[in-house]
């Protein structure tokens, strides 16, 4: 662990900071080190030469990174230390520059449609099929993703995410293939999907299956630090090239802490990551069980595989059908927090996910079983008249750097229908777009975001912050 231990070796240096931060080891904020502690802050330290620098890195980070690379079965592995959203960012900054085309699937986050704002990519979304039953995206057809290939040849890349929020994943090898064939590059959002990479019992990885780049969250499966990333690169991408990126938005001043929790979490995962999924896969089959076995409640999993949409699925995403208990998802997650003090990672319309780790243990499941068990008593009711529907195609009227700077106007919620939208609309967690910059706001759309606001769901995105009004381009 190179940053772990040159960390340690610079702790026994008793060097006397005259750099940054300026909180001098916590000595100059002593609520800071109450809180934090002298063992965190003494290692909040800024680049120096014995710990090497990530815009540039040449020993212990580079070192690291080549670890990475080899842990990941990738050519090469960046530190990202702007969360998983810097490293989609810098996959799409890397592959297209403005006017190029990207093939994606609309329901993204909203990273990838931010990297467009930034670089002026134009996108051929390909909208997703829907499970009716769940009322969720799946993921991408292949036949879907040679469609977009044919009718747009010249398109730069496709981008995949696997899995999706819910553990749905596509045929990555055959989309890879096609994609390759049409010398395009495939840029794979895995920021749920750390784990696929050391477990036979998983869905493939992205960079296991043949794709370019791979953006993966070793802090939400991985457990590292928040905001703490991998990017990870194949043999057709110029590793050289990619870093001038990274360094467009990537901060100068990296976080030790964060880099050094990437490196000691590498590691475990290197290690003992194969015994690590195996216990989570079974905790979680066993959560599944008990949950389908109070009733009305539908904790699904790899039944739903067709072969083609949901090609495989991750079975440690433990995601959950509320509407049959006459509960939406986000309201099923608020019961969870405010009545039994369980913070479950999103609810949304009809679903919700509770995120199962190698942290979690035995008596945390029996817990959640219990709470659901006893809402389900305490709360149903007839889920008629619930809407159902959680992913509407978007009408695409231009794409999203012109929309998000054009002249615009802003409008009340309800007169805004018929207009091109110039701002995000959308619920985070999980960060999926109800509207992107660019899209036509319709009767359809607005429902959903009235229905989405009076069951709780947390709003983010436009300008107004209350979503009473939306920013529309100006006729």
């Amino acid at each position: 662990m190179p940053v772990l231990e040159a960390l340690e070796r610079f702790k026994k240096m008793r060097v006397v900071p005259f750099d940054v931060p300026g909180h001098k080891r916590g000595r100059g904020n002593k609520a800071l080190l109450s809180f934090l502690g002298e063992k965190c802050l003494s290692v909040d330290v800024n680049s120096m030469k014995p710990l090497d620098n990530l815009c540039h890195p040449v020993s212990v980070i580079k070192e690291a990174e080549e670890l990475a690379a080899d842990a990941f079965g990738a050519e090469h592995a960046f530190f990202m230390v702007g969360g998983t959203t810097s490293a989609v960012q810098t996959m799409i900054l890397t592959a297209c520059k403005r006017g190029d085309k990207i093939i994606l699937p609309r329901n993204v986050h909203r990273s990838a449609i931010n990297a467009m704002i930034l670089c002026g990519a134009i996108p051929i979304y390909i909208n997703p099929q829907m499970d009716k039953q769940l009322g969720i995206s799946l993921g991408m057809s292949v036949e879907e993703v040679k469609k977009a290939i044919r009718e747009n040849p010249d398109a730069k890349a496709v981008l995949v995410n696997n899995p999706t929020y819910y553990g749905i994943c596509s045929n990555l090898k055959e989309i890879i293939k096609v994609a390759h064939e049409h010398n395009m590059l495939v840029l794979a959002d895995e920021a749920h999907g750390t784990h696929f990479y050391f477990n036979k019992r998983l869905p493939i990885a992205a960079i296991h299956a043949g794709a370019d780049m791979a953006a993966v969250s070793m802090h939400k499966s991985g457990g590292s630090l928040t905001q703490s990333s991998f990017l990870l690169t194949g043999k057709n991408v110029k590793a050289g090239y990619v870093h001038q990126i990274i360094n467009l938005t990537q901060t100068t001043s990296g976080s030790y802490l964060l880099m050094s929790s990437l490196d000691i979490s590498r590691s475990n995962l290197a290690v003992h990551g194969s015994e690590i999924f195996d216990f989570v896969i079974d905790l979680v089959d066993y959560a599944r069980q008990e949950i389908n076995n109070i009733g009305d409640y539908y904790a699904y999993a790899d039944e739903k595989i067709n072969g083609d949409s949901v090609f495989d699925f991750d079975t440690t995403k433990l995601a959950i059908y509320t509407l049959p208990v006459g509960l939406a998802g986000i309201e099923v997650y608020d019961l969870l927090r405010d009545e039994y003090d369980i913070q479950a990672e999103f609810g949304d319309i009809g679903n919700l996910l509770a995120y199962v780790s190698v942290g979690d243990r035995a008596k945390d499941i029996e817990r959640l079983v219990s709470a659901l068990a006893e809402i389900r008593r305490n709360y149903k009711k007839d889920h008629k008249g619930m809407l159902e529907a959680e992913y509407i195609s978007p009408k695409v009227m231009c794409g999203p750097q012109d929309a998000f700077y054009s002249e615009k106007v802003s409008l009340p919620l309800d007169e805004s229908c018929g207009k091109v939208c110039s701002e995000f609309v959308m619920c985070y967690p999980p960060g999926i777009p109800i509207l992107a910059p660019g899209e036509l706001i319709t009767p359809e759309i607005l429902e959903y975001i009235h229905y989405a606001k009076d069951k709780g769901c947390s709003m983010t995105g436009p300008e107004d912050m209350e979503i009473k009004r939306l920013n529309v381009i100006k006729e």
